[in-house]
């Protein structure tokens, strides 16, 4: 793929300006999942802004893309990123999680523009998005379905039974992310329960994989742009990530999965992330 330097610069500045605008939603907010958020930034960004065939003035178009963000808990992300998109005025950003909110803690496909399902309860996301596959083979339509997983949501049992089906039913119009940052609330995935060697498996149950640099715009356009892999395959791109990416103190800290930075923290936070977009 002849990779275009200006697009790749554009999504790291808008990657940016997602992060500073995520940090202060959750700072007002006082509430959030800000080290998730951040690792599945840059993968957010290239989707919407480079991958996805959507359009934010016509959200349910029947011809559309899919995405679904399964791990429903990094809404934050998702809101700042589609506001950005201009699915929804960036003001709204600042009613999160407050009473009569259309953006609670978790997305709510009845009340969010962009929002393909609900999601909140981990393991969900892709058994929702085999089906969804699916039905775009069944009708012959040709929409494409992306789901965003954490790594350590990959130890409920319902995403397996998902991926076995996925390619008995040889859904190569699906494609699932896992942000793999290797964290979890409380701790390492691998001292929680063993993931690796995660391609691997994915593999013995049917997919293509590729793994990159969740944080490299170029790679990811890269990757993106060669789906599906293999004919007749689901695709897996493993995106090697870090929870808090941006924030040093934030950053591979397992204390941040579920953590709200008070006033000193914030200020520093964000003279980090403004100091990058400089």
């Amino acid at each position: 793929m002849d990779l275009d330097r200006q697009q790749v610069d554009k999504l790291a500045k808008l990657a940016n300006a997602v992060r500073r605008r995520d940090l202060q939603m959750i700072y007002n907010a006082k509430l959030g999942h800000i080290g998730g958020d951040l690792s599945a930034t840059d993968i957010l960004v290239a989707l919407y802004f480079a991958v996805l065939h959507v359009d934010p003035r016509t959200p349910n178009l029947p011809d559309r893309d899919r995405f679904i963000l399964s791990k429903g808990h990094c809404a934050g992300a998702l809101y700042t990123t589609l506001a950005h998109a201009g699915f929804f005025p960036l003001e709204e950003l600042d009613t999160f999680v407050q009473p009569l909110s259309r953006l609670n803690g978790h997305p709510d496909r009845n009340k969010v523009p962009g929002v393909e399902t609900n999601t909140g309860p981990l393991g969900h996301g892709l058994p929702v998005a085999v089906g969804s596959a699916l039905a775009s083979r069944l009708t012959e339509a040709m929409w494409r379905v992306f789901v965003l997983t954490g790594d350590g949501e990959l130890q409920e049992g319902s995403n397996w039974e998902a991926a076995m089906s996925a390619a008995h039913f040889q859904l190569d119009n699906l494609v699932v992310i896992v942000d793999r940052n290797r964290l979890q609330q409380g701790d390492l995935t691998e001292r929680t329960m063993h993931l690796d060697p995660l391609a691997d498996k994915w593999r013995a149950f049917g997919w293509s994989v590729q793994e990159v640099d969740g944080h490299d715009h170029a790679q990811l356009l890269d990757v993106f742009s060669r789906v599906p892999f293999e004919s007749g395959k689901p695709t897996c791109i493993i995106a090697n990530t870090h929870k808090g990416k941006g924030v040093s103190f934030m950053q591979d800290k397992a204390a941040w999965h579920h953590k709200v930075p008070n006033s000193e923290e914030f200020a520093a936070a964000l003279k980090e992330l403004e100091e990058v977009a400089l």
